[in-house]
């Protein structure tokens, strides 16, 4: 194999890679369906942007006060009945309640589920009662798509409307702060564990963790007649959030630059 071949491929490898870091962009609208007992026959469909669910649905948040959700506590009790650590703020956010999408196409009944799904091919479900009969402590179930103030420490998120909120639109619970001693508004894994079903919690690895239902870039609202019956969906490896800017594919510009740099010495080596 010649040089020039070499090199061809050497650099093909490298956009490959380049492209592949690149994360998923900040969605604007949803579209929201409901299927049949069947899963696929569609009985009702509609797409909204976020500027139309501000304009025309009940507003949740007021752009100051912030939520958050818990990730896994490694000492001590992990369900942290007291909310005492391991917070993952959201920001703080304003967006549109779920069960108003969800009425959109014709509502929930006992037995149904909705999938909230991202771009990224994560999702999770929920039955009728999580999201039409929330305990207090865990909250309506928030799209989110306004954040009135990045945070200071953890997840940078951006602020704004999406693309600004870069990881938007993104599912939040508004749970209340009667828990916190701190009066944070914290989805806690103890009030997982007192508002879900037991199917419906969350781990990382074996500790209960309510910060992986905040899905982020999510595109669709799935409402399945008689509940989903199908595999569960994971998060893309390859989509870290953006850490340094809220212009979607900023963080690219630096890999792009290294290729350049590869490619140039790639060349180099050749003569």
């Amino acid at each position: 194999m010649n040089q020039r071949i070499v090199f061809m491929i050497s650099l093909l490898l490298l956009l490959v890679c380049t492209v592949c870091i690149a994360y998923a962009e900040p969605t604007t609208e949803v579209h929201v369906v409901k299927y049949a007992e069947d899963g696929a026959t569609v009985l009702n469909e509609t797409t909204v942007t976020y500027g139309w669910m501000e304009a025309n649905l009940p507003v949740h948040g007021d752009g100051v006060t912030h939520y958050h959700h818990q990730g896994p506590v490694f000492e001590g009790d992990k369900w942290d009945p007291n909310e005492t650590a391991n917070f993952k703020d959201k920001g703080a956010v304003k967006g549109t309640n779920v069960m108003d999408l969800c009425n959109l196409v014709g509502g929930m009944s006992q037995g149904d589920e909705v999938m909230i799904h991202a771009t990224d091919g994560y999702h999770v479900e929920f039955g009728y009662t999580s999201v039409y009969q929330p305990q207090p402590i865990q909250g309506p179930m928030v799209l989110c798509w306004y954040n009135g103030e990045d945070m200071k420490v953890g997840e940078r998120q951006g602020a704004g409307y999406p693309p600004d909120y870069f990881v938007g639109m993104r599912l939040v619970f508004f749970a209340d702060n009667s828990t916190n001693p701190d009066g944070k508004h914290v989805f806690g894994n103890r009030d997982m564990h007192e508002c879900l079903p037991e199917q419906c919690y969350h781990f990382y690895e074996l500790y209960p963790s309510t910060n992986g239902f905040s899905v982020k870039w999510v595109d669709e609202l799935r409402v399945y007649s008689g509940g989903y019956t199908g595999e569960d969906g994971g998060p893309a490896k390859s989509m870290p959030e953006s850490t340094s800017s809220s212009v979607p594919g900023f963080n690219v510009i630096p890999a792009i630059a290294g290729l350049l740099l590869v490619a140039y010495t790639l060349r180099r080596s050749m003569k």
